[in-house]
């Protein structure tokens, strides 16, 4: 069952039990999962090739719980066809008191499990389009005006064109802003600019693109001459997958039409001019399933930082080094 975001609210847990959250929204999907983890006092979270690997042991930790586990959230990451069979069987146990959400992050109209969540009525799938800078803008606006912070459309706009359209980096800003307006009686552009970490963003961008372009001498130099703290490794972490994740799809384009130029011109988003040098040789450099494989193991990083109590910055340098040596 195919459902807009908006509806969801609609649907009565007991009778769904699978949801499946797709798209390239990375910030607004997170969002949602956010609202659903909360309801729950039990949240497990899996990735697809943990359990397809050993699915004997995914279902004896799901069966098996304890009375004081029931009512819980499990939530299944990067989400494939592979777990179809697994949803089968998950549906024939019936199993009850657990609420399944599947990630995903783009699946076309040929996938099987977009399919089977579109046309089986217990099933919900929801799909997440890439904001644009209007949605971006009215979720700032939105903001502002709530938190009754005085700020022009003006200086919206430059927010949020300096987040690059993504939802999380926009929201980080936001709280930053949110602390500094208090008592304030306007917030002005050069207030802005030293708020918002405009060069150390840029720093970032820079380290991943010439890792992914496995420019091994440059990515050295830049992690020497930037103090990158703990703070900053989510946030690589993350700019790494944005990034990973339009190079997959101008990756899968380019094994169709065998012509680098032509992918690169007909990239949409469109490739901003001084980009498209950098994004020729990531492309040469990683294939579809490397890229695939290389998100999987970024998010295995994030998850490392995120367990961690320290070397953060050591856990994503040495990776980084690692990837643009290979």
């Amino acid at each position: 069952m195919i459902l807009k975001l908006f509806e969801l609210n609609k649907i009565n847990l007991s009778n769904n039990k699978f949801l499946l959250f797709y798209g390239k929204n990375d910030g607004l999907i997170n969002d949602e999962v956010s609202k659903y983890k909360s309801k729950f006092k039990i949240v497990e979270k899996y990735d697809e090739k943990e359990i397809v690997e050993n699915v004997e042991k995914f279902f004896q930790n799901i069966l098996t719980g304890s009375l004081f586990e029931k009512d819980k959230c499990v939530i299944i990451n990067n989400g494939s066809d592979k777990l179809i069979k697994i949803i089968d069987e998950l549906i024939e146990k019936q199993v009850e008191d657990i609420l399944f959400i599947v990630l995903s992050d783009n699946l076309d109209k040929k996938s099987k499990l977009r399919k089977k969540f579109e046309v089986e009525k217990n099933l919900v799938i929801v799909p997440f389009y890439p904001d644009t800078n209007e949605t971006l803008f009215k979720l700032a606006q939105t903001f502002f005006r709530k938190e009754k912070i005085p700020i022009s459309s003006e200086n919206i706009s430059f927010i949020v064109n300096k987040c690059s359209g993504n939802r999380g980096y926009l929201k980080n800003e936001l709280k930053k802003i949110e602390l500094f307006a208090k008592n304030k009686k306007n917030i002005t552009t050069e207030n802005l600019f030293k708020l918002i970490n405009l060069t150390e963003n840029y720093n970032i961008f820079e380290l991943v693109d010439n890792c992914l372009a496995k420019n091994y001498k440059k990515t050295v130099n830049i992690l020497n001459e930037n103090n990158f703290g703990s703070e900053d490794c989510i946030i690589i972490t993350r700019t790494f997958l944005n990034k990973l994740k339009k190079i997959r799809e101008l990756s899968y384009d380019l094994e169709k039409n065998k012509n680098i130029n032509l992918t690169i011109s007909k990239a949409k988003p469109p490739i901003f001019w001084k980009d498209k040098e950098i994004t020729t040789q990531q492309l040469l450099k990683w294939k579809p399933r490397e890229i695939e494989e290389l998100i999987y193991d970024v998010n295995n990083i994030e998850l490392q930082i995120k367990k961690s109590s320290s070397n953060h910055i050591n856990i994503i340098s040495n990776f980084l080094l690692e990837k643009s040596a290979q």
